[in-house]
């Protein structure tokens, strides 16, 4: 009796373990091919990155952001991601993660503030895909916020935003 329970138990987690890996790594929309946006809106609070052609959503996408969301970035090293109006101004070829769109912070308003403190405001802030070689955690990588200040997404997200995105595309980071 004790083996045929331990027998299902197996089985009832390796299922769960199948559910949980689909989950991670099905993607429930698309965005229409040849779709241009002309505007991002990431709001930290609800962990959302809206893509925009005018006032039309193209398409919605949760993400991770920086170890300690709450808060405009201060200075580098703080974990925030920034708040205010930027813009994609390149894309980093030579990325630890699975591609990536470089945001152009900091700006004047946060230099200013930076050095007033004596700090250095940071840089760096991209939207990426996962770490290199942890594609296999899909989705699950947004259960905890993880990044140095970043927006991360899924590995199919990245690419599907970096061929709707080009550079100069605004975009405005809430809290």
């Amino acid at each position: 009796m004790k083996t045929k329970t331990v027998r299902i138990l197996i089985i009832v987690v390796l299922l769960a373990l199948i559910g949980l890996f689909w989950w991670a790594h099905h993607s429930s929309s698309q965005l229409a091919s040849g779709a241009t946006a002309d505007s991002i809106l990431v709001e930290k609070a609800a962990r959302t990155l809206t893509l925009y052609q005018g006032t039309n959503v193209l398409q919605q996408y949760c993400v991770a952001l920086g170890r300690n969301p709450v808060g405009d970035k201060e200075r580098e090293g703080d974990k925030k991601t920034p708040e205010g109006i930027f813009a994609i101004d390149k894309r980093k070829l030579d990325s630890s993660f699975h591609l990536a769109l470089h945001v152009s912070y900091p700006d004047d308003t946060h230099t200013a503030k930076a050095r007033a403190k004596g700090v250095s405001p940071g840089g760096d802030i991209m939207i990426h895909g996962i770490r290199n070689g942890l594609s296999w955690m899909g989705k699950m990588h947004r259960w905890v916020d993880w990044t140095a200040g970043c927006i991360a997404v899924t590995d199919w997200e990245i690419e599907e935003i970096a061929k709707a995105v080009p550079d100069g595309t605004r975009i405005e980071i809430r809290p």
